[in-house]
């Protein structure tokens, strides 16, 4: 199990810090969160997969205001945080809640363009079915933006200044880890929606007009939504070709309809880490005005 940064420094330091000098049993329950939460960053992402990384996350931060609740944790951020601490603190809160924010209108815009799509499958408009794949490279462009916003934000975050070795600093390093894993979460939700890898699209069409599915290696290559996309385009060539694929339409409305379950389950826990972040920062506003 990974030590958390009350233990040591962050391996991107070479300086350690020390233990808190009361030690308590919030502090393994901490680790464990945090190391639950680093292990989802090694697995593949999946959007079905995304609400148990977020609940995870949502642990994290109960350990996390459960320290922050400790007394001698309090009296040495109230003592020792100068003005520019402080702010630093409260505005990395912030970032967070405009990362959550940005994270959770994305995915609700995504919902909202499937269910769009599904009325369109049910209606066989054709026009229709091209619209939606127009509007994904539009959407595409804002979730890169947004994606090379929070990379700008994320390496800016992962050094940290130390001018000794004391509680608060653990503190605050610890404070600062939990941002950036949260930056790094939110950076794996956005590339999801954006599409993990990018297609030629059409060579994976003419596999699927020639074998009606595409083979192993693209298939572990391509994510949820790229798989739609992808599909959609075959379903199109097909119907200009004046043919019906039913199997196919069936097949990507599956598709569509278990995506729709997975968003509609990642929006409840962006709104539950939301209203987490909130608390957590009137919690160290708090401490930090006593």
């Amino acid at each position: 199990m990974a030590p958390s940064p009350l233990r040591t420094i962050t391996r991107k330091h070479a300086r350690s810090v020390s233990l808190p000098s009361q030690s308590h049993p919030f502090m393994p329950q901490f680790d464990e969160h945090l190391s639950k939460v680093r292990a989802s960053e090694a697995t593949t992402s999946t959007l079905s997969s995304m609400s148990n990384r977020l609940a995870n996350l949502n642990n994290l931060y109960d350990s996390t205001d459960d320290i922050l609740l400790l007394p001698h944790i309090q009296q040495a951020i109230s003592q020792e945080c100068q003005d520019r601490r402080a702010d630093e603190l409260l505005d990395g809160y912030l970032r967070l809640l405009d990362a959550c924010s940005a994270t959770r209108d994305l995915f609700s815009q995504t919902k909202q363009s499937i269910q769009e799509l599904l009325s369109a499958l049910r209606r066989k408009d054709s026009d229709e079915l091209s619209g939606y794949l127009t509007s994904r490279k539009n959407s595409k462009r804002i979730i890169q933006k947004a994606l090379t916003e929070l990379r700008s934000i994320r390496r800016r975050r992962s050094v940290i200044a130390t001018e000794k070795e004391n509680e608060t600093v653990a503190t605050l390093s610890m404070l600062k880890e939990v941002e950036t894993i949260t930056l790094t979460m939110f950076e794996s939700f956005l590339s999801q929606l954006y599409g993990r890898k990018k297609q030629t699209g059409w060579s994976l069409v003419s596999k699927l007009t020639s074998t009606g599915v595409s083979n192993q290696e693209e298939e572990k290559n391509t994510n949820e939504l790229e798989k739609v996309d992808n599909t959609l385009k075959f379903i199109i060539s097909q119907k200009q070709s004046n043919k019906d694929d039913i199997e196919q339409v069936e097949a990507v409305q599956n598709q569509l309809r278990n995506i729709l379950s997975s968003i509609e389950t990642v929006e409840d826990e962006l709104e539950c880490l939301f209203r987490r972040l909130i608390k957590s920062r009137v919690s160290l506003l708090n401490i930090l005005n006593h």
